[in-house]
Formats: structure tokens, C-alpha cells, sequence
């Protein structure tokens, strides 16, 4: 080849053209990280109830570093989801010099275990919140399930003007719930058909645990874990009245 006219240029020509390509690749990865093309606008957008967009333009400060061309859209996202109440963000260029940030919050639904919350499409996530919610428990994995369950419950109990307070999923696939309002009701509905045995105490609610109510009888747990029935009770129901001394 050494002694070929003809190859040697080939060979030349594709030496300088890596060249060429190696140089033009160089000049174009130093000129896109230029402060020329730097964002000077970064907006962000969402309705913000307890997300801080302080916080969140301090992030976009701090952690997102990169130009127009540069910024890894991915690893911003990321940055931006780790902000407590931040469910979701959106990032999107616009030429020339704009990032616009999307931001979508988690809706608390009730609070998860020992130190998480659950939001209302039942994902987990930590966030610091004081106000009142309801507890949900289950292991680790169900909090999609729990919380389906906790309004489907929901719904059910209100037909008979029962708010749910708690509900929990045991390891072994046991639901028990805590209604509020009033006098708490601890119900235990069981691994077998529960929503079944639920719709059947609401339809005989009345008659049982709302006439013992009526009364004036307290009944603070019902066992739904029954074929055909279920248990209740409520302290005080059998005792007799103390004889009067003479």
C-alpha cells in the first residue's frame, strides 16, 4: 500500500476528514456549553397548594446545570421530583433561551403506616403535613389497593352517615376499619368476601347497630367474619340495674 499513490490518498483524505469531523465535533460541544446559549428564563407552572416554588427555583439554581442544548432533561425531572409534594414535573425547551417546568402536586388522601402519606391515586410519599386525615396501614406494596378500598368503603359507609377514620390490611389479608363521627365503630371485616359482608352490615344497619342507637345503646365493634350474620357489641347492653337499697 506504502508504494500506492492512489491508497495513500484515500488514506489521507480519510485522516483529514476524521480530522476535520473530530475538530467540528470539539468546536460544536464548547460553543452549545457558552453562557451565550444559558436559559434566562426558567418558568414554572402548576397549582400550588403546599409545594414552595421558592424551593423549587432554588433547585433549578443549585441542581440543574447545563445550556439550551446541554441541560439533561431526565436527571432535572428527577431532581425536581424529589421536592416534597412534587408528584410529577414536566421540563420542555423553547428556543431560544426558555425552560418551562410543569409541575403536578400529590393530593393527600390519608396518612401510610408509621411516617408517609398516600395520595389520592395511592401512591406513597413523604411529606410534612399537620392537618387531620385518615389512616390507612398495610404492608408494604398495597398502598394502591388500600386506598381504592378506603373509598370504595367510604362510599359505602356514608349511605348510613358513618364516616371512615381507619382502615388497615394485615400481613395475612385481614381488613378491619374504625368509622368516626359519634360513637367510634372498630368494624372487622376479615379475608373473605368483605366487601360482600360490608354491603350486608350497611343493609341491616338499621335494624341492628342503628336501633341498639336509637336506644341509647352504644356499640363500639361488629364482627362481619360470619356466613350469615354478624356480632356486635356494646358494653353495657346486658347489664342489669344495681337493686335499690332498703
Amino acid at each position: 500500500m506504502w508504494d500506492n499513490p492512489r491508497q495513500l490518498n484515500v488514506l489521507a483524505l480519510a485522516f483529514a476528514l476524521a480530522a476535520l469531523a473530530l475538530t467540528a465535533w470539539g468546536i460544536g460541544a464548547w460553543t452549545v456549553r457558552q453562557p451565550l446559549f444559558g436559559f434566562r428564563k426558567v418558568v414554572i407552572e402548576g397549582q400550588f397548594q403546599r409545594a414552595d416554588p421558592a424551593h423549587l427555583r432554588a433547585v433549578v439554581r443549585e441542581e440543574l446545570s447545563g445550556t439550551f442544548f446541554t441541560l439533561r432533561l431526565a436527571e432535572a425531572r428527577v431532581s425536581l421530583e424529589r421536592v416534597p409534594w412534587v408528584k410529577t414535573a414536566a421540563l420542555r425547551r423553547e428556543w431560544p433561551d426558555t425552560l418551562r417546568i410543569e409541575i403536578v402536586e400529590h393530593r393527600p388522601l390519608a396518612r401510610w403506616n408509621d411516617a408517609a402519606l398516600v395520595d389520592t391515586d395511592g401512591e406513597v410519599f413523604i411529606a410534612d403535613f399537620a392537618g387531620p386525615l385518615p389512616q390507612l396501614e398495610g404492608p408494604d406494596g398495597t398502598a394502591a389497593l388500600v386506598a381504592a378500598r378506603f373509598r370504595d368503603y367510604g362510599a359505602e359507609l356514608a349511605s348510613r352517615a358513618l364516616a371512615l377514620a381507619e382502615l388497615s390490611l394485615s400481613a395475612r389479608g385481614g381488613w378491619r376499619l374504625r368509622t368516626t363521627g359519634g360513637a367510634p365503630l372498630t368494624i372487622e371485616l376479615g379475608r373473605t368476601d368483605p366487601s360482600e359482608h360490608l354491603a350486608r352490615f350497611v343493609a341491616y344497619y338499621g335494624r341492628t347497630v342503628g336501633a341498639l342507637a336509637r336506644a341509647g345503646k352504644r356499640t363500639d365493634y361488629v364482627d362481619l367474619r360470619y356466613g350469615n350474620g354478624f356480632a356486635v357489641r356494646a358494653p353495657g347492653l346486658n347489664d342489669k340495674s344495681a337493686p335499690k337499697k332498703g
